[in-house]
């Protein structure tokens, strides 16, 4: 496993507690030193800020993407958690869109149901074509 992985997978269990226990990640993070041996890596508390402070933009993105019925409370946690890891890295990094649903869908056949790969490759891809649209539809800037 790849130090980013791993990083991805300290995140994984950062948001899942934060979400499990309804509290701010943030403060989950900053806990974290106290309770684990194994230091936060840069990356993973890149992962868990970020997810915490767009969470309202990538809940929006997942929403629009999901399939009539799905709601992200009828998700199981930890397919949530995964699918707003993997949203972030796609609207808010420059971390490729391939890579990014790839890690999602690694940690979700570890951590997951045997349908959850599937189903995050969609709503991922989703994302990720949702995103690519708007950016081919948005105006040039005439200053970059």
């Amino acid at each position: 496993m790849s130090t980013r992985s791993k990083a991805r997978k300290q995140a994984l269990d950062v948001l899942f507690e934060a979400d499990l226990m309804s509290t701010d990640p943030i403060d989950v993070l900053a806990l974290r030193p106290t309770v684990v041996d194994n230091p936060v890596r840069a990356f993973a508390a890149e992962l868990v800020r970020g997810v915490s402070e767009h969470l309202a933009d990538i809940d929006e993105a997942l929403i629009a993407c999901l399939a009539s019925g799905w709601t992200l409370d009828r998700m199981p946690r930890v397919d949530r958690v995964l699918a707003r890891i993997g949203a972030y890295e796609i609207l808010f990094s420059e971390v490729p869109n391939p890579s990014a649903i790839a890690e999602a869908l690694e940690l979700s056949g570890e951590f997951s149901t045997d349908e959850s790969a599937n189903f995050l490759n969609g709503l991922l891809t989703g994302v990720s074509e949702a995103q690519r649209r708007a950016r081919a539809q948005a105006p040039e800037d005439p200053t970059a």
